[in-house]
């Protein structure tokens, strides 16, 4: 079959099918500057949403052990995976040997004074610094953004310019968000905030591991 014919019947499967987040969603060509991220949860999620690996749905993870919710757009940066180059710069930055990448996309908090009801959804995202979080052993970088645009916050350009308390308020949630009951507290720690220079890093760090990882995926979905 000629590729000027498969071109339209790849485009025309692609509509039959929701694409699967991680892998069918890209990042944007514009990326690490300004990115597509997928939103699991947003600021009235009681529960806490995760999109199941295999077939791409958003699922219920886990019950919130309290109260506290997260104060910004939650979820993940389509075609990131954190493996041997986000864990070797995470090591660099930290000083720390021992640490791998957390086998996940990598996940972002976007930070905008809308109110968004519901997750499952793409939005634009300009990173504007990040977490550096350990979990054990494992690197597990959340990426603070704005939303693209937005009146409130969208001129901010690097962490240092966003509002204290919002900062502490993701401090406070991603260090306590893991805790289920009867279980022991997990090892989560936050070794540094840092800011654009070093989340554009981050992000370029984990476009090379999903390449690495998945690129005869990714070579099979760029036909369709």
């Amino acid at each position: 079959m000629s590729n000027s014919l498969m071109d339209p019947i790849g485009k025309l499967m692609g509509l039959r099918y929701k694409s699967h987040p991680w892998h069918g969603v890209d990042i944007g060509n514009r990326a690490p500057e300004v990115l597509i991220a997928y939103i699991e949860m947003v600021s009235t999620d009681t529960v806490k949403y995760e999109v199941d690996k295999d077939s791409g749905y958003l699922k219920l993870d886990r019950p919130a052990k309290y109260s506290n919710t997260v104060p910004a757009l939650y979820g993940f940066i389509p075609q990131t995976y954190s493996a041997e180059n986000v864990a070797d710069y995470c090591k660099k930055m930290s000083n720390r040997k021992g640490i791998v990448g957390d086998g996940d996309p990598i996940d972002i908090c976007v930070l905008t004074e809308k109110d968004i009801t519901h997750g499952d959804i793409l939005v634009n995202a300009r990173p504007i610094g990040g977490f550096r979080m350990i979990d054990g052993d494992e690197a597990d970088d959340k990426i603070i953004a704005v939303l693209d645009g937005d009146v409130v916050y969208g001129d901010i350009k690097d962490i240092n310019e966003a509002p204290p308390l919002i900062i502490e308020r993701l401090k406070h949630y991603f260090l306590t968000y893991k805790d289920m009951p009867g279980k022991d507290k997990l090892e989560v720690e936050i070794d540094a905030i840092y800011g654009v220079e070093e989340a554009h890093e981050v992000i370029k760090h984990s476009m090379t591991d999903y390449h690495k990882r998945f690129e005869t995926l990714r070579t099979l979905l760029s036909g369709y």
